[in-house]
């Protein structure tokens, strides 16, 4: 039964649709175009901005995918360059967006998911909206994987750009692509940057032309690096970790950047009525023909679909979920 408990002042102002879709990063983006042009009649909600996470992307970040891989309802991505950067993408999925004529509700937090396939009803911070089914497309992007620690709020979790900290000691937790462009960046913009690796080693999977840039400043010094080692702790301008087996150093700093990756937001997704496997990647249970999760009428679409198993769904294979949902509510 629905909570009566949610202010409906602004429900009259909704018209029911077809289908809600949760997230408008470019998954939920081609999620909508598809099923608008299957006949639905179709919203899009966010809780920040559209495509937010690539807003939080570093500026000027240069995707590893070619353009015509992060297309979207055959709509050509033009480009300067041969890898699209992250202003490019933006001002792409705006216009797609705008295009499309998408009928998007931005800034609009949702809450919880009352009722059931055919009436639902999607309460958000601001309306109660009703549809006949829900797509879930909101990645993974705004929940950081933490450190755990003592002084761990300290941390800076997301990296846009070096130019704040130049002349001050930057520690960067992390080895995979944003902490190895984070270092790199850094660097070269005046900071004295040191890098905290839990592995032995630069990920294997840091872009081919960032990786070697890297190594080389850390085999020259330029950059310090510090491999099989865990933060222990992180004091008001001192930093504490421990290498392997030896006993732990504590080194002056200025900023943390914790670049350890991030998860979906598993109380959202609880919230919609989805549930996760018991496994190392809680990943939401879902049907892989048709992405419909164990709540009937509510399907899954995007990274989201790997759990905290982040790199196993991107933007170049998660869009076609977009086409095998609709696929599946056009024969409903």
């Amino acid at each position: 039964m629905a909570n009566t408990d949610v202010p409906d002042t602004q429900e009259t102002a909704r018209p029911a649709y077809d289908t809600v879709v949760v997230g408008a990063g470019p998954v939920g983006l081609a999620c909508a175009i598809e099923l608008k042009r299957i006949g639905h009649r179709v919203l899009v909600v966010d809780k920040g901005a559209l495509v937010n996470s690539l807003i939080g992307y570093p500026t000027n970040m240069e995707f590893f995918s070619t353009p015509e891989l992060l297309e979207i309802g055959n709509h050509p991505f033009s480009t300067r360059n041969y890898k699209p950067r992250r202003e490019e993408a933006l001002d792409y999925y705006r216009k797609v967006a705008q295009t499309e004529a998408l009928e998007l509700a931005l800034f609009e937090e949702v809450l919880r998911l009352d009722g059931e396939q055919g009436a639902f009803i999607l309460h958000t911070a601001h309306a109660r909206i009703r549809a006949r089914f829900v797509v879930v497309a909101t990645g993974f992007f705004d929940i950081p994987n933490r450190l755990g620690v003592p002084g761990d709020e300290r941390a800076i979790h997301y990296y846009k750009e070096p130019y704040a900290y130049a002349g001050r000691r930057v520690v960067i937790v992390g080895a995979k692509n944003s902490a190895a462009k984070a270092a790199l960046d850094c660097r070269r913009n005046g900071a004295d940057v040191t890098m905290i690796v839990r592995g032995p080693d630069i990920g294997a999977s840091v872009k081919y032309w960032i990786r070697p840039d890297l190594l080389n400043r850390i085999e020259e010094g330029a950059i310090r690096a510090f491999f099989n080692s865990r933060i222990l702790r992180l004091g008001t301008g001192t930093l504490t970790f421990q290498t392997g087996n030896e006993p732990s150093q504590t080194i002056p700093n200025d900023v943390v950047l914790a670049l350890t990756g991030y998860r979906p937001n598993y109380d959202l997704l609880s919230a919609l009525g989805v549930t996760w496997q018991d496994d190392h990647a809680w990943t939401p249970l879902y049907d892989p023909e048709t992405f419909e999760s164990h709540r009937s009428g509510v399907f899954l679409a995007g990274t989201v679909c790997g759990g905290l198993n982040t790199s196993r769904w991107f933007i170049e294979n998660g869009r076609f979920h977009a086409a095998r949902i609709a696929a599946e509510l056009d024969g409903r």
